[in-house]
């Protein structure tokens, strides 16, 4: 009898912890839906994460990011200058009200600063994105040389 109860009371535990799983989803609203972080040369100490972010909750934005492998994670921009494509540090991202926002090669980014160790390709790291609202979220990503690069195929698919 005592042991049903018991069973019971995990079963009721397992269930909630299982439910604020779900709800703390629904309350971050922000999901990552894609990214990874660019594998570099060892000697390279200094790398680049890509992201794309959908909200699924009212306007939020983004306003830095950490991250335990590298000294520092700064939010960058891509502008033209004269003609000149320069990085340029921001202080945040927006992101609207379910819309998007998408981190890429050919723009805003997260620059990775010093990084401790050289991080291995197919490994993952961890990030914490923190919001404008309090909120912080931590991200894995992959290690990758380059997203969809050609030179990453190895092997040719014949149909």
């Amino acid at each position: 009898m005592e042991f049903k109860t018991l069973k019971q009371i995990f079963k009721q535990l397992f269930n909630i912890t299982l439910l604020s799983c779900f709800s703390f989803t629904a309350f971050a609203q922000v999901m990552l839906t894609d990214g990874y972080v660019r594998a570099m040369p060892a000697s390279v100490p200094n790398t680049a994460a890509y992201i794309t972010l959908e909200n699924h909750g009212p306007a939020t934005r983004l306003v830095s990011v950490t991250a335990p492998f590298a000294k520092e994670a700064q939010l960058h921009t891509l502008v033209d200058e004269n003609g000149m494509i320069k990085m340029r540090q921001v202080d945040g991202f927006d992101i609207d009200s379910h819309g998007s926002l998408i981190l890429s090669e050919s723009g805003n980014h997260i620059m990775l600063l010093g990084l401790h160790a050289p991080l291995a390709e197919d490994s993952k790291v961890e990030l914490t994105l923190s919001f404008a609202d309090g909120q912080q979220q931590v991200i894995s990503l992959p290690v990758k040389k380059q997203a969809g690069s050609a030179e990453s195929e190895h092997h040719h698919h014949h149909h």
